[in-house]
């Protein structure tokens, strides 16, 4: 079996489309039919249901389809060893993070880390914490930033922020000038959150249905600083890790402590367990231990 025919037809499965497909892999669409057609003669059976407006798989093709994800792992998995052979301290780490906690915390990671390894290359990508785990977990990844716990039977983990979630209101709210405030008091509340995809956004529900009621939920958002920008207009109030209070204009929004009960906000890097780590990713974990240690 030719490894590019694997490939191909992987990228298909992908894009549910030979012209998506084609565009992605710069071939004619002509030609990767071709190429999926004769896998599919030389594995004596059909890969894709062509019945169908939309491509899919049948059940042989997503066996194949899983088996062969598993294939060109391994050998992205072996390219990484000899890579890592011949060029010792160099390599490239692909890291998954939620945009605030990007914002927030690593511009002064990667530039320390650069200063020390200037041949390593960090290429960073913003998703939200359950797309984060689920990279990760399918081998995407080589490092992900999650909300903790996780399932450390799948996970390794590194835990490197301990901090507390913090409501944000505007200054002219009734709740403003309270040194804490309680969930069950933000009943009446209308909410701005992140959109669903976020682990802030199932964390903040679910404390608030623990709290005896569901949020009203004004607005939601991929972007924590419209989030802020609608609390400075007074349209809703939010939650917030403690830190984004430096980031804000403090004149015009307060942040008050969250109690009885407090929220953690627990941040750790992640890796796939057995997943060969190459010396580029070591070398990261091993900085982030030294340079970052869990805040008490």
């Amino acid at each position: 079996m030719d490894i590019r025919h694997l490939t191909y037809f992987i990228e298909v499965a992908k894009y549910k489309s030979f012209t998506k497909a084609s565009q992605s892999l710069h071939l004619s669409q002509s030609t990767l039919s071709k190429v999926v057609k004769s896998l599919e003669e030389e594995l004596n059976v059909e890969l894709i249901d062509r019945s169908t407006k939309n491509i899919e798989l049948t059940e042989a093709g997503e066996i194949v389809l899983a088996e062969g994800e598993m294939i060109i792992e391994s050998i992205n998995d072996l390219s990484d060893h000899l890579y890592d052979l011949m060029n010792l301290k160099k390599g490239k780490i692909k890291i998954g993070i939620p945009p605030i906690i990007g914002f927030l915390f690593f511009p002064k990671i990667i530039k320390g880390f650069n200063t020390l390894y200037p041949d390593i290359k960090i290429k960073l990508f913003e998703y939200g914490t359950i797309r984060v785990e689920q990279e990760v977990r399918d081998g995407l990844l080589d490092l992900g930033v999650v909300i903790l716990p996780v399932n450390e039977e799948e996970f390794d983990v590194v835990p490197f922020v301990n901090e507390e979630l913090m409501l944000f209101v505007h200054a002219s709210h009734p709740l403003a000038q309270r040194e804490q405030v309680e969930m069950k008091e933000l009943r009446n509340e209308t909410f701005i959150l992140f959109k669903k995809g976020f682990a802030l956004h199932d964390l903040i529900i679910q404390e608030c249905l623990q709290a005896g009621f569901s949020p009203e939920i004004a607005y939601e958002s991929f972007e924590w600083d419209f989030m802020t920008g609608m609390i400075g207009e007074n349209l809703g109030i939010s939650i917030f890790p403690k830190p984004i209070e430096k980031k804000v204009n403090q004149d015009l929004i307060k942040t008050i402590p969250i109690v009885n009960p407090t929220l953690p906000w627990k941040l750790g890097f992640i890796s796939k367990k057995k997943k060969y780590a190459s010396p580029a990713v070591r070398e990261f974990i091993q900085y982030i231990s030294a340079e970052l240690p869990p805040e008490s």
